[in-house]
């Protein structure tokens, strides 16, 4: 016998479907753009090649994860998949326009915000939205403070440990690791306080129940 599903469907707003899909359009040019010519996104010496790889199959796990498991039980979750997908947008944006090298704080705004993206994405896709602000807040360190960890060691392997600034690179993935956390931390308060408020009650399918 096949097990009975309860079908999730619910609209989204169509400028959050039309963000995700050009932000994912936009990344991809950038990025063939950037391969042709690092110089040009000013990503050389900067891990090009592994942004390359790991940015797409980044932006498009929830796309996959959903046609393989959730498609026929939930509609897609397109507020998660954005908030995915800016993370890698913005960092290749970033570099292109040389935001990094002209503005002394902004890769600190990039560790604080995407972390804390990422982890929003992660607690709307796996926690109910009846959970308690400790559940939000725990799995948002769960996710988030490792997430900030596996960052700073792909920064290390994909230029930092060839390039002039491991000399300084310590304090800085103190400081990186500290804001990502807060980030995370921002994200749970933030998520908690929208279900709260009967805000966000329908923008993420539940992993924990389509996965059974």
């Amino acid at each position: 016998m096949h097990e009975a599903y309860t079908v999730t469907r619910y609209s989204t707003p169509s400028a959050v479907r039309v963000l995700d899909i050009s932000a994912k359009f936009l990344m991809i040019v950038m990025l063939f753009a950037t391969l042709l010519n690092p110089e040009i996104g000013n990503m050389a010496d900067k891990g090009a090649e592994a942004r390359a790889i790991g940015y797409p199959l980044a932006s498009f796990a929830v796309p996959a994860i959903w046609l393989l498991f959730w498609r026929d039980r939930a509609s897609f979750p397109w507020l998660a998949d954005l908030f995915v997908t800016i993370t890698c947008f913005t960092d290749i944006l970033g570099n292109r326009m040389d935001l990094y090298d002209r503005i002394v704080w902004f890769d600190d705004w990039m560790h604080f915000m995407n972390t804390g993206l990422l982890t929003a994405a992660v607690v709307l896709l796996t926690l109910p939205r009846s959970a308690s602000f400790g559940a939000t807040l725990e799995r948002a360190l769960a996710f988030g403070v490792p997430a900030a960890v596996f960052w700073e060691f792909a920064e290390f392997f994909a230029f930092l440990s060839k390039s002039t600034e491991r000399v300084s690179a310590y304090p800085d993935t103190l400081g990186d690791l500290a804001l990502g956390s807060f980030g995370a931390v921002l994200a749970a308060v933030i998520i908690h306080s929208l279900w709260q408020s009967g805000r966000l009650q329908n923008t993420a399918p539940q992993l924990d129940s389509l996965l059974r």
